[in-house]
């Protein structure tokens, strides 16, 4: 986890951009961080990020509390807009890849009357369904000729980040940014907890109220698991050290199906 806050990310990231350096960043909540204690291909593939945001307020409160006091919410639809304000600046081209048809031409929609000056070089809906190697080297090689420095991925969680672990090095772009449901977020079409619930820590409460059915054993399995891995590193009866195979590649399977998550 980047012991970062929302201004530190954005510098990362637009140093990065100058510099030509290439990576993704996991934009990642306490579900992603009990996963990835079970799931190593996926646990690898955070270990091997340019950046791991902490998503929600518990994680912040850990990061505090291990001694990072300037560490602060990286929000997925925050980030995207924050990035996109100081790119207008730097004429940073960014490239929309995800959601349906109709919910990606919404989110460019309302990007562009938010940011006027913003470049959006690109935008693809990909099929739901896994894609075929025809597919994904023909939708790189139109990222690619679009020139874009960001790809935005809104694929929701897993599949974003296998798929911007898979494709990272096939695409030119610097930095690919998994921000899941902030595509509907932005686009209007999914409603989003209130400010002041987002900084409670509170906000799984509200999301469970909005979908209870698909995210009440999440919650119930997430929510005590993350307490028990925080305590116990507190507490130093355990550590949580970065696998050194990780340094080296991942493999990926393109057609390894995954339940999707929000």
């Amino acid at each position: 986890m980047s012991a970062i806050n929302i201004p530190t990310a954005v510098e990362r990231i637009l140093t990065a951009i100058d510099a030509g350096q290439k990576g993704y960043i996991c934009v990642r909540d306490v579900h992603g961080m009990v996963r990835c204690q079970k799931d190593t291909p996926f646990r690898h593939i955070h270990n091997r990020a340019f950046l791991v945001t902490p998503d929600g307020m518990p994680l912040v409160w850990a990061l505090r509390l291990s001694g990072h006091k300037d560490a602060d919410r990286v929000y997925g639809p925050d980030l995207m807009l924050a990035l996109f304000d100081h790119g207008q600046r730097q004429g940073i081209k960014h490239f929309l890849y995800g959601a349906s048809p109709r919910t990606v031409a919404l989110l460019k929609q309302k990007l562009l009357e938010k940011f006027p000056h913003a470049r959006i070089v690109g935008t693809y809906s990909p099929p739901f369904r896994d894609l075929t190697d025809d597919e994904e080297q023909t939708i790189g090689a139109m990222i690619n000729e679009s020139g874009a420095d960001v790809l935005w991925v809104g694929l929701s969680t897993p599949k974003q980040e296998l798929w911007m672990a898979r494709m990272r090095q096939h695409l030119s772009a610097s930095m690919l940014i998994g921000v899941g449901a902030a595509f509907d977020f932005h686009a209007g079409v999914k409603r989003q907890a209130p400010r002041f619930i987002q900084r409670s820590g509170c906000e799984w409460i509200f999301r469970l109220a909005c979908e209870p059915r698909r995210l009440w054993r999440r919650y119930a399995v997430a929510i005590p698991s993350f307490i028990l891995l925080t305590l116990s590193q507190l507490c130093r009866l355990k550590e949580f050290r970065i696998d050194p195979e990780a340094a080296g590649d991942v493999p990926v399977p393109a057609g390894r199906r995954e339940p999707l998550d929000r």
